[in-house]
Parts: C-alpha cells; structure tokens; sequence
C-alpha cells in the first residue's frame, strides 16, 4: 500500500484534520463536480442518486456519487454522459472501470468517485453502508432554478 511521505496509515487518515475539515460543505471545484454528476444521473433517468461527503473519513477520494440504472444501455449512457461533463469542464477522467459488463461502471475522477450500478449490485456490494457515517450532500436544483 502508497503511503504518503512523513507518517503511517493513521496520521494519513487524519490528514483531512490537518487541512482544516470541519463538517462544512465549502464550495469547491470537487463539491461542484460531485453535485453536478449526480444532477447528470438523475437527469439521465437514472434512480436513488445519492451523494457521499467522504472527507475526513477516506483517504482515498472527497466525494463519492451512486446511481442505479435499469439497464446496460442506460448504465453506459449515464457513466458516458458524466464522463463527457468531466472531461468538458477539464476533470477528465483517471479511470474508467466495468464499462464492458456495465453491471458497476465506475469512473474515477480522483477526488471524485462517480458509481453507477444495476441494482442486483447495488444491493450486494451497499456501499451506502460502507460509508454509514459520511454525511448525504442534498444535490437537487432548487425548484426556482
């Protein structure tokens, strides 16, 4: 396992301490992406769109987003479109992963982690339990937007 230069796995994990977290959602560019990639999904008829806040708790991502689709089309369709949103606004993705069996495609912006499942994996893998603790970000336009 990469662990970052001066500190072990704990000091690593706390490190969302150390640049000053404190629960608030601040307005930044990982915040927007997150938010904006689970309007794509659920404008893209994609169902149970939640947001995770997950700083402070991983150290592997700040935001992670999951969709379910209703079919293989359509998992791609969404996993493409949020791909396409990224990559416009200059947050090409690092990785794409399942796009083949569309089943779980994940694409991974770093700071932002965007899942879209059927839901048979969904439900196996919960990782909505995974991440109990992290805070659910409300990411719904206003209704006078």
């Amino acid at each position: 396992m990469h662990r970052p230069p001066g500190g072990g796995r704990h000091e690593w994990l706390a490190s969302g301490a150390r640049r000053g977290y404190t629960g608030v959602v601040p307005e930044t560019s990982a915040y927007q992406l997150a938010i904006e990639l689970a309007r794509i999904a659920h404008d893209n008829k994609a169902e149970g769109v939640v947001v995770l806040d997950l700083r402070g708790i991983s150290s592997v991502t700040d935001f992670t987003v999951i969709a379910t689709g209703t079919s293989d089309r359509q998992i791609r369709a969404v996993a493409d479109r949020a791909a396409e949103y990224g990559t416009r606004i200059g947050e090409r993705p690092y990785g794409v992963s399942g796009y083949e069996n569309a089943r779980w495609i994940l694409v991974d912006f770093v700071n932002v982690v965007f899942h879209v499942f059927t839901k048979a994996y969904r439900d196996y893998y919960d990782l909505e339990l995974l991440w109990g603790d992290a805070p659910r970000l409300d990411w719904a336009r206003s209704e006078s937007a």
